[in-house]
């Protein structure tokens, strides 16, 4: 089973070179790594052009103006031919050098369409002390209404759905700001009420009681 990684840059010179020796480690090897960069102005695509003899034909990059890093992953889905696609965010690593094995038997031995797990957010100057641990272990379909999912960076899903369902509105990063934020809540809104499950505001917005939780139980 082939997986393809995205990796959406954009100026990403200071933390790409974790994430890069972090796929560089896995274990299986059986992977694609796309890079799609939005036109960097500083070293990035020089750091990836360093690295890109270790990869050889499973490397992808393109470098060219986009609309957001929403827009960027698009552009990446389509360019992967892997059986299951993953997002890899540029300042964002493998803690794990069995990462994707963990990846591939999962998909091997379940009837799954996806498969997702736990992240941890890390000290910009320590990556070794960890500032919060994101649990994806208490996820039900349930949730969404109160705004929870698993984490994207550790959701894995077949191509096939993507190719089915679609891939990500675009728009900024979902940490940028209150602007971000509200639209997030009204994109939040609009899907649910598609997809016919019940929400509002106040639902919603109960999530940020539980990432208080999981700072404090770091």
């Amino acid at each position: 089973m082939k997986i393809s990684i995205i990796t959406a840059t954009y100026n990403s010179g200071k933390t790409l070179r974790d994430t890069i020796e972090s796929v560089l480690r896995q274990t299986y090897t059986d992977f694609e790594y796309i890079i799609k960069d939005g036109g960097s102005k500083d070293d990035t695509l020089d750091i990836v052009n360093i690295y890109a003899p270790k990869f050889g034909e499973r490397l992808k990059v393109i470098s060219e103006p986009d609309h957001g890093i929403y827009d960027a992953m698009n552009k990446g889905f389509q360019m992967a031919t892997g059986d299951v696609i993953g997002i890899l965010n540029s300042d964002d690593f493998y803690t794990s050098d069995d990462a994707l094995q963990v990846i591939a038997d999962a998909f091997a031995n379940n009837d799954v369409d996806a498969t997702y797990g736990d992240i941890h957010f890390v000290n910009d100057d320590d990556l070794t002390k960890r500032v919060r641990y994101y649990s994806s272990a208490v996820f039900r379909r349930s949730f969404m209404r109160f705004g929870l999912m698993p984490a994207h960076p550790s959701f894995y899903c077949k191509k096939a759905v993507y190719e089915k369902y679609g891939a990500f509105r675009t728009g900024g990063a979902s940490t940028a700001g209150l602007s971000s934020r509200t639209q997030i809540m009204k994109d939040h809104l609009r899907a649910l009420k598609t997809n016919g499950i019940y929400s509002n505001v106040f639902l919603l917005s109960l999530r940020y009681i539980y990432k208080v939780y999981e700072l404090v139980r770091r």
